[in-house]
């Protein structure tokens, strides 16, 4: 069974005015502890994606396990470690058959039923979400709430990953709730360097 660190930093791309920033981004957060990185591009083309990609895997080296948003066949010309797919993007089984056996792979749920039927899966881990608000998606699924949280702990023994609106105000109590890492995206931005150290403070 994988063993996931408790913070899993999200990078999307959009929330960088260019790539160089990304890139810095990624590379304060590696500095400052952080060992799981998902890189997250929902507009830019297939050469764009892939050359970022190659990019961070070049800066980040092998300290971090880099994990490819929706797209198995750059996750595995990037020589990243893994794959996360939603629920409307390829299925996991779809995806599993790209990037073979070894690699991570991880899928979206945002309720009971869809965290049921990852369990049968081959994913690696089940992400669970948006626990709060949050504003990393345009059009978000229902609040699932720390009960959610529970109520896929129930579930599965597989890893579990809590996503939406967490905060260093609020992800000790998702942990206790049940989840085994939390994804960040916005209270990673502003000084992402500072914010991961407390977040990896705050999450021992």
């Amino acid at each position: 069974m994988l063993s996931l660190p408790r913070l899993y930093a999200i990078v999307d791309a959009s929330y960088f005015t260019d790539e160089q920033r990304m890139f810095a981004a990624a590379e304060e957060l590696s500095a400052a502890g952080v060992t799981l990185l998902q890189y997250r591009n929902k507009t830019g083309n297939a050469r764009q994606m892939l050359e970022q990609a190659c990019e961070l895997r070049r800066r980040l080296g092998v300290s971090v396990n880099l994990v490819m948003n929706d797209r198995p066949d750059l996750a595995l010309a990037a020589g990243f470690d893994g794959v996360h797919v939603g629920q409307d993007d390829l299925t996991p089984e779809g995806a599993r058959k790209v990037i073979g056996e070894n690699l991570w792979l991880g899928v979206s749920t945002h309720n009971p039923e869809q965290v049921e039927q990852a369990d049968k899966t081959s994913a690696t881990y089940i992400a669970i979400g948006p626990v709060f608000v949050t504003t990393s998606k345009a059009n978000p699924d229902p609040l699932i709430g720390l009960e959610g949280v529970r109520k896929a702990r129930a579930l599965t023994r597989k890893p579990l990953v809590a996503i939406g609106g967490i905060s260093r105000a609020n992800c000790r109590s998702v942990i206790e709730a049940g989840a085994d890492a939390v994804a960040v995206i916005s209270d990673l931005l502003r000084e992402p360097g500072k914010s991961a150290e407390e977040f990896l403070r705050i999450l021992r």
